[in-house]
């Protein structure tokens, strides 16, 4: 149910005044004492404005100290801010109260959302660790159990257990590696290093690097640019970390004998790094959450 405004409604108090004082001298004229035909109006009209004026200060001063508690126990506006209102109708601050109690419980709302989805993001991400995690450990857990139990005298496996630990160890390495960058990010503490550089020198180095794994699955890393000698002004390092990124993902899941496309071109004053291949691709389900922060789409 919508309420007139606050000004409408000390008027029709006023015109009940006015009706009141109306009756009330019309009476006294007739059966008391008889009164100047002009005071039949005047004291009516006076006695409107009066309560009109009084009831505009008082319910104004009284709006405007309960609105200054309100907000002061939100604590969306300052002192300076609510004072703002001295100088406003009392409707435009009822109004404005409305349009920022509003405001206030969308942001509430927002937060809530946000927070219930990093709650989720959390749990999720908690649970990939741990996964990510046993299986080197329980390698490692392995290889020095089946060693101590009497292959370490055995020259046959004791030298390749140890390199397979040696390797499991190095997975922990990165997984804490890429945790405590994930970390960085959340704080802005991860530090970039902006130089130039030729991106397509970095893009065939980092082609290099992983052509040994590519070699595994007969994949063939191709780079495709239009123009030679690309410079651009970026912090390399994490640069070749995405493209490693990328290329190990398409290698990872790509299909045997199959290409790995890395494509570079100018766009007016942009560069445009594309990665292609014909791999099993993503179904269209998880899409949506593609870019969440710690989501995986094979939880496997």
């Amino acid at each position: 149910m919508k309420y007139p405004k606050p000004s409408l409604l000390i008027f029709y108090g006023s015109l009940a005044t006015f009706g009141f004082s109306f009756t009330f001298t019309l009476f006294v004229h007739l059966f008391i004492s008889e009164v100047d035909s002009t005071l039949f109006f005047v004291i009516p009209i006076l006695g409107a404005v009066f309560v009109y004026i009084t009831f505009s200060f008082l319910l104004k001063k009284f709006v405007q100290h309960r609105l200054s508690l309100l907000y002061r126990s939100i604590q969306t506006k300052t002192e300076a801010s609510t004072n703002e209102y001295e100088v406003e109708s009392l409707d435009h601050m009822i109004e404005h109260a409305e349009k920022d109690v509003q405001d206030w419980q969308s942001k509430q709302d927002e937060e809530i959302i946000k927070l219930k989805e990093q709650e989720n993001f959390r749990r999720e991400f908690l649970g990939n660790l741990a996964h990510e995690l046993k299986t080197p450990v329980f390698s490692i857990q392995g290889y020095i159990l089946t060693l101590l139990e009497g292959g370490l005298e055995d020259e046959t496996i004791n030298k390749k257990f140890l390199e397979r630990a040696s390797l499991s160890t190095d997975r922990i390495v990165s997984i804490l590696e890429d945790l405590d960058q994930i970390t960085k990010l959340e704080i802005d503490a991860l530090e970039m290093i902006f130089e130039p550089f030729d991106i397509l020198k970095l893009a065939s180095e980092c082609i290099v690097g992983a052509e040994l794994r590519a070699k595994e699955k007969n994949i063939k890393l191709h780079l495709k640019h239009e123009t030679e000698d690309i410079s651009v002004n970026a912090d390399r390092k994490r640069i070749a970390q995405v493209l490693t990124n990328l290329l190990n993902n398409s290698i990872s899941y790509g299909k045997q004998d199959g290409n790995t496309t890395i494509s570079v071109f100018v766009v007016r004053d942009l560069v445009n790094i594309e990665g292609s291949d014909d791999g099993i691709g993503i179904d269209k389900a998880p899409f949506p959450r593609l870019f969440e922060r710690f989501d995986r789409v094979e939880k496997s």
